[in-house]
């Protein structure tokens, strides 16, 4: 045995016994004929100490020890003369009898503490070394617990985990495919799992009832901070049940998180929101509800048909009123589709240089707007940057429309609607950030429901699944589904934590007629679909009960509950921006020997 205790178990309760750690070095500290060697493994840290004096060969011993090396030390435990508040075992020591080097280490390329002196691509080179650091060792306790927490909640309701196939059938009509190539049937290919959708509906056909799976998914797509090509998903699927019922269990299982993990109760309903509300109101369908700043029109609403949607939401009956910006001869109001506004209380006394920064970040290239109105309120009355197009009443109307008051600052945007709605969305998310409206710590769930069914592209003019096909439409929709698709609305939801999508589902489609007919939308030959969905539709012809179900982004919420925002700080092994792993050189080509066995050529 290398070890009777960790070296985060020891207090002041066991001094007097003679104890064995192992681990590895953090730092050393010569002090005269005194040596101190922090020993770290994943419980903490306890202090080895040497005396000259009693012992000068252990002590010579000590004294040559580097960071990192792997030791076992056998001593006695004693209270520290100098005791260390900041780590649980700072009250004792370890007085060291005898010590053995396990294994000497090499100077690490960065240092293994909380605030390292490793860049991102360094440390994802050395991961393995990475993830010594307590701070990281962290999130991954984190995700253990999340999953065992997740676990016990759906198996106290009676879910099933069953694991679903990883070499499946391509089926790219979402994000793409990773394919595999077959040996044994060259020419033909597996594809690994998007998700596992179309299995987690055939165990309810099967009678499984409650699904549920903690699941690897692949994705071979762009990548940011949140999105990795292979990422883990909480996959789930209910027979028997409404829209009303999937919302209710899975709001339960995100206030048994909140409540278990973090010790944050939830004891109101989650609120919930239209998309056309979030989309009118927020300029997204995941809106970030710790802080205000609704967006305020001083246009009237849009007609159906306009704004690049099927049905571009404006104001609200109430808030329609009459059009405060276009027709005074301001070329840019007057040319636009909407004029729309937020209103960042208190922030009236910015300085020009921090209204131009505003400026700069919506030209951004990935924002793309070409500039900002401004309107202060402030203690000489209300001052615009286009005064001389309105007048001092005109300028009063905006604010009283937008809910001003004397301090606040109204930044207004204005061109095609859904270019502006997206655009100020990001303007509102960077002053939120700005004015610290964004505590990671605080926490506003929000389920957005009602999703268009269908989305146009506008260049093809091809009708897209907003979710996936087999989201089945609203029951009172559902005739519209051929004759007028832009108008149909999804029997979707999402649940949205703080400006980020948790994940999300819908009631599914169980009938053939309807599958057929929404592939007949999406511009399936009939052929096509028989082809990469037979299997599916002739299951429901087997007796198929009504079903539905979700699945949650198991990276991203874990990484919400670690407050930070790059779920690769909550991953193992990740892959960086492009996709790589730099720690093994992945992906890599494969030797000719290999090619040849799979019937396969690389051209170029």
């Amino acid at each position: 045995m290398y070890r009777t205790h960790t070296c985060g178990e020891l207090r002041l309760a066991d001094a007097g016994k003679t104890v064995t750690l192992a681990g590895w070095v953090q730092r050393s500290r010569a002090m005269g004929g005194l040596t101190f060697v922090d020993l770290r493994d994943r419980y903490g840290i306890t202090q080895l100490s040497f005396n000259a004096e009693r012992d000068k060969a252990l002590c010579d011993q000590a004294n040559e020890l580097g960071r990192e090396y792997v030791v076992e030390a056998t001593g006695t435990v004693k209270e520290r003369e100098s005791k260390n508040n900041n780590i649980p075992t700072g009250g004792i020591e370890l007085v060291v009898t005898e010590l053995k080097v396990l294994n000497a280490a090499k100077t690490p390329p960065f240092t293994i503490e909380e605030e390292t002196d490793g860049g991102d691509d360094l440390r994802m080179k050395y991961r393995y070394l990475d993830l010594r650091r307590a701070n990281v060792r962290k999130n991954f306790e984190l995700r253990h617990r999340m999953a065992i927490e997740t676990r016990n909640y759906l198996s106290a309701q009676h879910f099933l985990e069953v694991e679903t196939p990883v070499l499946i059938k391509s089926t790219p009509e979402g994000a793409r495919d990773f394919v595999v190539p077959s040996r044994m049937h060259q020419g033909e290919f597996y594809a690994l799992p998007q998700s596992p959708q179309t299995f987690k509906q055939l165990l309810m056909v099967a009678g499984m009832d409650r699904y549920f799976q903690i699941v690897k998914c692949f994705r071979d797509e762009d990548l940011r901070a949140d999105r990795q090509p292979e990422f883990t998903q909480i996959d789930c699927e209910m027979a028997f049940v409404e829209q009303e019922d999937i919302l209710q269990m899975f709001e339960g299982l995100a206030k048994h998180l909140f409540k278990s993990v973090l010790g944050k109760e939830f004891t109101e309903p989650f609120p919930r929101m239209t998309y056309d509300e979030a989309m009118r109101s927020y300029g997204c369908d995941k809106p970030d509800l710790r802080f205000g700043m609704k967006f305020q029109y001083l246009t009237p609403a849009l007609s159906q048909g306009e704004g690049g949607m099927p049905l571009t939401p404006g104001p609200s009956p109430g808030e329609r009123g009459a059009d405060l910006a276009r027709g005074h001869g301001f070329k840019v109001f007057d040319e636009a589709e909407l004029v729309v506004g937020i209103n960042a209380e208190g922030c009236a006394g910015w300085s020009r240089k921090q209204t131009d920064a505003l400026i700069d970040f919506v030209k951004r290239p990935q924002i793309g707007a070409t500039g900002i109105v401004f309107l202060k309120w402030t203690e000489e009355g209300l001052k615009s940057t286009v005064d001389k197009f309105f007048t001092p009443e005109q300028l009063q109307q905006w604010a009283e429309r937008c809910g001003m008051k004397q301090g606040d600052l109204l930044c207004i945007m204005a061109g095609k609607a859904d270019k502006t709605r997206k655009q100020l969305n990001e303007l509102r998310l960077h002053i939120g950030d700005l004015c610290n409206l964004r505590d990671p710590w605080t926490f506003s769930p929000l389920w957005v429901v009602d999703f268009p069914l269908l989305e146009q592209d506008e260049e093809s003019g091809r009708w897209h699944a907003m979710h996936h096909p087999f989201t089945a439409p609203k029951p009172e929709d559902a005739h519209k589904l051929e004759s007028d698709p832009g108008s149909v609305k999804a029997n979707a939801y999402d649940l949205v934590i703080n400006g980020t999508e948790i994940g999300g589902g819908s009631i599914r489609i169980h009938d053939r007629a309807l599958q057929e007919a929404m592939f007949r939308v999406l511009g399936f030959s009939d052929a096509d679909a028989r082809a990469k969905f037979g299997f599916l539709m002739e299951a429901f012809e087997y007796g198929a009960p009504p079903h539905g179900g979700a699945a949650f982004g198991f990276d991203r919420w874990v990484s919400l509950f670690g407050g930070r925002s790059d779920i690769r700080e909550f991953i193992a092994f990740p892959k960086n921006n492009a996709g790589k792993d730099v720690m093994i050189d992945a992906p890599s080509p494969i030797d000719a020997e290999q090619l040849k066995e799979l019937g396969l050529e690389v051209k170029g």
